[in-house]
């Protein structure tokens, strides 16, 4: 019986956009053209030489578990790509791969946060943070941002929001939703705010590479005792290989590969044999030309979306979402979406999914589909907007 169930999984909400999604898929099956901006996954296959990496391993029967911590050339050629992007200096021995951004996520939260504590998030934010944080017992203390902060925590929010059950703050440059970017300065004081309350910054910088016109600091450049969260989902599109990695101080990391070798024994081999391909520099030049695209997308659809009445206060400088304030049409985000959908066949995500604060009269739009596609839904949407009855 379901009452018999743990609090804890009673107490993680759905993606309120999997409802949208059955709907869209549903509506497709019966032929219908439904354009999708609302999964956050690239419309990019994995790049070829990762794909001939992978079949190689298979060929070569890498099927086998790895270390928990990860296969030692990977993690020396994640170090590598820190020194050549970054120019940091990172041990690899400090380097865990884990099965996608959310092991990474898993094992920090596991480490750092005991039963009744809690990390500061951002809210508008990604769903998955604070449930990981309900999946261990702890809880996230989420902090209403706007466009005055860049939809971001800052020092003064941290040391406003602090109280005797915070253990950290997890922040996320690039965001999901809104694809807002913290530079060098945020960064170094958010690690200077959390050090005076004597708690942990954890960063999740899984779309790191996809930027325009500028790169993302890590935040490895100004506090070395930073937690990493990173994915070879985004912007080296292997969202389906489930392969992330998670740097953390050199102290932490025999605890961290304790529970790795308990929590999942190792991260998929034949995802990690690929994976040594993302540094060729044949595969960076692909992944840098469709971070060229994703630039054109966002150029197209931010001043589209806003032409036709959508609110977007701030300029996403990274990831490949558009988050929409809706208030001039009326309405609840979640009707709003809906009725997208099923006049128009546009699916997008309504706000509820990423927290609290002004989530009811927000929705987020991905663009993660080819130039012609998103112009295709720009007049779809000009269509379903004479339509709408907020």
């Amino acid at each position: 019986m379901a009452q018999s169930y743990s609090a804890r999984s009673r107490a993680i909400e759905p993606f309120h956009v999997m409802a949208l999604l059955a709907r869209a898929n549903e509506l497709q099956a019966r032929g219908l053209d439904v354009i999708h901006l609302e999964i956050g996954e690239p419309d990019f296959t994995t790049a070829t030489p990762i794909v001939e990496a992978g079949q190689a391993a298979l060929a070569a029967g890498h099927t086998r578990y790895t270390a928990a911590r990860g296969l030692p050339a990977l993690r020396e050629a994640i170090s590598g790509f820190y020194q050549q992007r970054y120019g940091l200096d990172i041990d690899p021995e400090r380097i865990l791969i884990t099965p996608g951004g959310s092991g990474a996520l898993l094992l920090a939260s596991s480490l750092l946060v005991d039963p009744g504590k809690h990390w500061l998030l951002a809210d508008p934010g990604y769903p998955c943070n604070r449930h990981f944080l309900r999946l261990v017992e702890g809880g996230a203390q989420l902090v209403p941002v706007g466009p005055e902060v860049n939809y971001q925590l800052t020092a003064d929010l941290v040391d406003r929001y602090w109280d005797q059950d915070t253990v950290g703050a997890l922040v996320a440059s690039p965001a999901n939703p809104t694809g807002t970017v913290l530079d060098r300065t945020a960064l170094a004081s958010l690690s200077a705010a959390t050090r005076a309350h004597n708690g942990h910054l954890v960063v999740d910088e899984i779309y790191h590479g996809l930027t325009y016109g500028m790169d993302a600091p890590s935040v490895l450049e100004v506090d070395d005792s930073a937690f990493v969260l990173n994915s070879f989902s985004k912007y080296f599109g292997m969202t389906g290989w489930r392969l992330g990695w998670l740097v953390a101080p050199p102290a932490a990391v025999g605890e961290l590969e304790k529970l790795a070798q308990n929590l999942y024994i190792s991260a998929p081999s034949m995802a990690q044999h690929a994976a040594l391909a993302c540094f060729q520099p044949q595969t960076l030049a692909i992944l840098e030309e469709r971070r060229a695209e994703f630039a054109l997308r966002r150029d197209f659809l931010l001043p589209a979306l806003r032409e036709l009445g959508f609110k977007i206060a701030v300029e996403p400088q990274g990831a490949f979402y558009l988050y929409a304030d809706i208030s001039a049409f009326g309405g609840d985000a979640f009707a709003f979406c809906q009725h997208f959908l099923e006049t128009e066949h546009v699916a997008f995500t309504p706000g509820l999914d990423f927290g609290r604060y002004q989530a009811g009269h927000h929705v987020r739009f991905a663009y993660t589909q080819s130039l012609p596609r998103l112009q295709e839904a720009v007049e779809r949407i000009a269509r379903g907007l004479r339509s709408w009855q907020g």
